[in-house]
């Protein structure tokens, strides 16, 4: 049987430390079997706290060299190191000492990543959350903020580039052969925020003036000969830099900002400060190897970690508790940033589905818990969905229900107050409560209250009067460990469309909505507008406006006339994504049942109608033709669910549609952006709209001719691996399919990020058998078990994308990942609770499946000593 997965932390009982950090100054020794590590600490203690209050170190796997205090070896008596711990006693009741502790580490075995370990030669940390006290015993939380000073020294093979946080100080040789260079952060930080890089790597610089004049050096490092597919982050950085001057006012403030790739990481990035380290997959690019989403993560993710320089770095978070003080708050900078770079109509589309697909399910099963929890046993497993994407809603709303000069008010205030604290969600929203006069008390419930709050909407229009009435009605669902919820504060963006597709301009009779804005904070409440002209159409919660699932019964011809004549793109795809929803739900429970099919002419009809519209952006035409997926409609559905009925109505539909376009689709495979290719918004969404109309005519058509051509001809990434994604998916194990990934194999055979492309595609073909291939796969000579990224891209895709597969009625599915998770929770905890996670929505399957889900949980939590990180997800899976 497993071990007992720990402490529970809790929000009420933060306390701080009883002595206060002044500073930290640390010397590497580099050695992959070996490194030294002497951490000198300059301390003081807290006013009020006991003279025999001992000083306690976090520690991780840890063995303390030695202890001295004050330069002198402390008596043994007078500590205790453990492991997981060093407490100290014995020490001077007043005035500043220094705490020197000696450790020495195995970089090359550290298979967890985190703390310092080796990757490719290359030395590199990863620190947040808690990884800092795997390299030394130290007050290993995010309000301890201390000024940095370190020196690293290695060896002539190593010492090509020895980088750490803040501004370099100097280098040169040491003494026999080796080498050092220290560096200085000027700006207290958390230990979180720590970071060292050592190695030989390729260089790309650059240089960037701030808005005040002052020159930024720009460094990326990345492994020799990848120099020229970094180009795009580049660019990224320098745009990201500038827009952060403009929209927020902030500006860069060391005199070098550094990014480092590699490709062991267990997340996307980390913001380090003046010190980034990246998993290389969102670095590099170039046309042949990366698609236009590629393109785009790289381009979120390199603003993301910069902006978080301000929102994370200079402002930290008290406690982890706080977490989505710094994640929601730089997502949302982020898909800001995206917006203006992008088609921001097509950009917030993207965002929702993401939301809905990942974000919604996490609040409707065992693993919810609020934007800000109250407590958690391992804060690893709670860098989720909801603390980022929803946690960004949340700021979105603020930003809804002020307006945006309340919000840059709210905004600046905070950067002003709170530079170099380590904040909270209240020091937050007091900001925006004082800018603008709000009273916000209320709307914090957003960051207390797990779950998906549902409304009900409901209209009434009197033709005599000329008078319309809105009733919305809230309701809020129990979650684990909240089971009565308080009413929140929702906003709803909305508009009137007229018949004749104009837009009601009038006002409301009631003071409980502004600016196009209702807003709904009590159980229930009507809205009234008067001197109607005529009969409108509502469009409620434009933009996705609050994170909520809207219940409202409108006709098809009313989602119709909003699909035609919103002037909100997101609304306009909501109207046609409802119609699909609708339609697929629908034939869903009918093939469940195993009764036949209707057609779905009228959703093909208009479906075709808008990939034909040329007046429409591209990239809006792809998102619309984009079915929900699997994974939506089993979400809509939310109980019973039989995954290989969702599979045999959805790819009715799709038949359906593709055979009704088949001329359309046609026209539109062929539009891709001729000539060199560019990574651009337009031309990206030409090529979006050219693969969607490829998969579609090579449905109809029953034959891959068309997508083999594609894909023989194609010269960039994006429309390759669109070809190789229909040859798989749709002609599975047919000649041409298998002759176009042995030659992708082989192409790309030395370029591990575009064979994860190869493995994810196949892990991804709908059915059982491709639980085989998976299996298959796992166990060739050339698979890597130990990075990251790979088995993300077979196990993480297989389980988390491939509805069918995994879900298969034998349950082999759910066997085979336990297995895997079981045996990488023994190298890398963090990465096997979060390929775990694919499982959290078990309860929602019909019944067969569902028990075979849950033997398959069991066996993980009986398979023997499991991490605290997977202990804690499989625990929560199980509870009642």
């Amino acid at each position: 049987m497993r071990t007992e997965t720990g402490q529970v932390y809790k929000l009420k009982d933060y306390k701080p430390t009883d002595f206060v950090v002044e500073r930290i100054d640390l010397t590497f020794e580099l050695d992959p079997k070996e490194t030294t590590v002497v951490s000198r600490v300059i301390l003081h203690r807290r006013e009020g706290v006991a003279a025999d209050a001992p000083l306690v170190f976090d520690g991780d796997e840890l063995t303390l060299d030695s202890l001295q205090i004050d330069g002198n070896d402390h008596d043994p008596s007078l500590y205790d190191a453990t492991p997981d711990s060093l407490t100290i006693r014995g020490l001077p009741e007043s005035g500043p000492f220094e705490v020197t502790v000696n450790t020495t580490l195995s970089p090359a075995t550290n298979t967890k990543l985190m703390g310092l370990y080796r990757t490719n030669g290359v030395y590199c940390t990863q620190c947040e959350a808690e990884g800092f006290r795997r390299i030394t015993y130290f007050y290993d939380r995010p309000d301890v903020l201390a000024v940095y000073t370190v020196t690293i020294i290695a060896g002539k093979e190593d010492a090509k580039h020895l980088l750490s946080n803040g501004n370099f100080l100097g280098g040169g040789n040491y003494d026999e052969g080796r080498h050092f260079a220290a560096w200085f952060d000027p700006h207290p930080k958390p230990s979180y925020l720590f970071a060292l890089v050592g190695g030989d790597l390729g260089l790309v610089e650059d240089s960037f003036t701030t808005m005040s004049g002052k020159e930024v050096a720009l460094k990326i490092y990345v492994e020799h000969g990848k120099e020229g597919r970094a180009g795009y982050a580049m660019d990224a950085l320098k745009r990201s830099m500038k827009w952060d001057e403009e929209m927020f006012g902030r500006e860069y403030d060391l005199d070098i900002f550094q990014i480092v790739a590699v490709s062991d990481f267990n997340m996307g990035a980390m913001e380090n400060k003046g010190l980034n380290v990246f998993n290389d997959k969102y670095v590099l690019a170039d046309p042949e190897t990366a698609t236009d989403a590629d393109y785009a993560n790289i381009e979120a993710i390199i603003a993301h970690e910069y902006f978080h320089n301000w929102t994370g770095n200079r402002i930290t978070c008290r406690d982890w508790f706080q977490l989505c003080l710094k994640e929601g708050l730089t997502v949302y900078r982020d898909h800001a940033f995206s917006a203006d770079q992008r088609s921001a109509s097509v950009k917030r589309i993207a965002e929702i589905r993401l939301l809905k697909a990942h974000q919604f399910p996490e609040d409707a099963g065992p693993l919810a818990h609020p934007v800000r929890p109250e407590s958690y046993k391992e804060i690893n497993n709670f860098y989720t969905a909801t603390v980022y994407e929803k946690g960004s809603e949340v700021v979105r709303m603020i930003r809804t229900i002020l307006g945006a000069e309340d919000f840059r008010k709210g905004m600046d205030l905070y950067f002003e107050r709170h530079d170099g604290d380590a904040a909270t969600i209240e020091d937050f929203l007091a900001c925006f409560a004082e800018a603008s006069g709000r009273d916000l008390k209320q709307f914090a419930l957003w960051y207390s209250q797990a779950g998906t709050p549902s409304v009900s909407v409901s209209t009434d229009w009197n033709e005599a009067s000329k008078t319309f009435k809105v009733t919305l009605e809230q309701t809020l669902a129990p979650t684990p460990g909240q089971s009565r919820k308080a009413l929140m504060h929702i906003p709803l963006a909305y508009g009137l469309i007229l018949p004749d597709g104009t837009e009601f301009d009038g006002r409301l009779d009631t003071d409980d909505a502004e600016n196009g804005v209702m807003h709904l904070t009590k159980r229930k409440q009507t809205f009234s507008f008067s001197n109607v002209p005529g009969r409108p159409v509502l469009s409620i919660n434009r933009g996705f406006s609050a994170p909520v699932n809207i219940a409202m019964e409108q006709s098809s011809a009313d989602l119709a006339h909003i699909a035609r004549h919103d002037g909100d793109g997101v609304s306009r795809w909501q109207a046609l994504n409802e119609q699909a929803m609708r339609h697929l739900v629908a034939v869903s429970k009918l093939a469940r049942d195993g009764r036949t099919l209707p057609p779905a002419r009228e959703l093909a009809d208009i479906l075709v109608a808008t990939g034909a519209d040329d007046s429409l952006e591209p990239a809006f035409r792809a998102q619309a033709l984009a079915l929900p997926a699997e994974s939506d409609i089993a979400r809509e559905i939310g109980s019973n669910i039989d995954p290989e009925a969702i599979h045999t109505a959805r790819e009715a539909v799709l038949s359906e549609v593709a055979n009704a376009g088949l001329d359309v689709f046609a026209r539109l495979a062929d539009s891709a952006p001729k000539g060199a290719y560019s990574p651009d918004a337009a031309d990206a969404g030409q090529r979006a709209l050219a693969g969607v109309a490829l998969a579609y005519a090579s449905l109809a058509e029953g034959q891959p001719a068309r997508a083999k051509t594609a894909y023989d001809s194609s010269d960039n990434m994006t429309v390759m691996s669109q070809a190789l994604q229909v040859l798989v998916h749709q002609f599975p194990g047919s000649s041409e399919a298998e002759e176009a990934l042995a030659g992708f194999k082989t192409r790309f055979a030395d370029d591990p990020l575009v064979l994860d492309k190869w493995y994810s595609i196949q892990a991804m073909t709908p059915g059982a058998p491709t639980r085989e291939r998976v299996e298959e796969l796992l166990e060739s000579d050339d698979f890597d078990r130990s990075n990251p990224n790979r088995m993300r891209a077979l196990i993480g895709a297989f389980s988390a994308g491939n509805p069918t597969g995994f879900n298969a009625a034998d349950g082999a599915g759910y066997r085979l990942l336990a297995a895997e998770v079981v045996d990488i929770d023994k190298r890398n905890p963090q990465l096997a609770a979060r390929l775990l996670t694919a499982m959290r929505s078990w309860r929602s399957l019909e019944a067969g499946r569902q028990e075979l889900a849950r033997q398959a949980l069991v066996s993980i939590r009986e398979a023997g000593e499991l991490s605290p990180d997977v202990g804690d997800i499989v625990d929560r899976m199980l509870a009642a």
